[in-house]
C-alpha cells in the first residue's frame, strides 16, 4: 500500500465526508416531506446524481489511474454540478429547503472535485497528458490496479454506501412512488364519486 497520505486523505476523510453529507441530505428530504410535495421526480434525480458520483468512484477503487480516468472524473463532475443545478431549481418551486440542507448540498458539491484534486496530484503526468504536456503520454487504458485497496476497506467502504446512500436514496423514491400511487387513487375515487 502507498505511503502517499492524499491516498489516506481520499479514503479515510473524502470518503466518509461524502457518505455522511448525503445521508444528512436524506435526512433533510424526510424532514420536509419530500414524498408529498417534489415527490419521486427529484429522488430520481438523487439517484441520478448517485450514479453520477459512482462511477467515477468505482472505476478509482478498481483501476489504474490514468488520462481517462481523471477525463472520466471530470465529465462527471461537471454532470453532477449540472445535475444539482436542476434538483435544487426543481426542489425550491416544490418543498423548503432549509439553510441547513443547502449547507450539505455544498459539501455534496465540493467533495468530488476535493477527491479528484486529490487524484490529480497523485497522478500528475496523466493529468498533464490529457493537455499534450508533460513527458508521458496520455493513457486510456482500463487496466485494473497493480496495487488494489484492501478487500475490507472495498467491502466496508461498499456496505456504508449500500446502507447510508443507496437504501436510503430507493427508500426516499419507493415514499415518492407510494404517494403519487395513493394521490392518483384518491383522484381516481373523487372522480368517480362526482355526478
Amino acid at each position: 500500500m502507498s505511503t502517499d497520505p492524499t491516498l489516506s486523505i481520499l479514503m479515510y476523510f473524502v470518503l466518509p465526508v461524502w457518505l455522511a453529507a448525503g445521508f444528512a441530505d436524506w435526512l433533510c428530504h424526510r424532514a420536509t416531506h419530500i414524498e408529498s410535495t417534489t415527490g419521486a421526480k427529484e429522488s430520481v434525480i438523487h439517484l441520478l446524481m448517485f450514479a453520477e458520483v459512482g462511477l467515477p468512484l468505482l472505476a478509482a477503487i478498481f483501476l489504474e489511474i490514468d488520462a481517462g480516468i481523471i477525463l472520466l472524473m471530470i465529465v462527471a463532475f461537471f454532470a453532477h454540478e449540472a445535475t444539482a443545478l436542476w434538483d435544487v431549481s426543481y426542489a425550491v418551486g416544490g418543498r423548503k429547503v432549509t439553510p441547513f440542507e443547502q449547507h450539505v448540498h455544498s459539501f455534496l458539491e465540493l467533495v468530488p472535485l476535493m477527491a479528484i484534486l486529490l487524484v490529480v496530484s497523485r497522478h500528475w503526468p496523466q493529468f498533464q497528458a490529457l493537455f499534450g504536456l508533460g513527458s508521458q503520454p496520455a493513457r486510456f487504458e482500463l487496466i485494473a490496479k497493480s496495487e488494489p485497496l484492501p478487500v475490507i476497506y472495498i467491502v466496508t467502504l461498499f456496505a456504508l454506501i449500500v446502507v447510508f446512500e443507496l437504501l436510503p436514496y430507493l427508500e426516499e423514491l419507493w415514499r415518492g412512488l407510494r404517494a403519487r400511487r395513493r394521490g392518483f387513487a384518491s383522484t381516481n375515487a373523487s372522480g368517480r364519486s362526482s355526478p
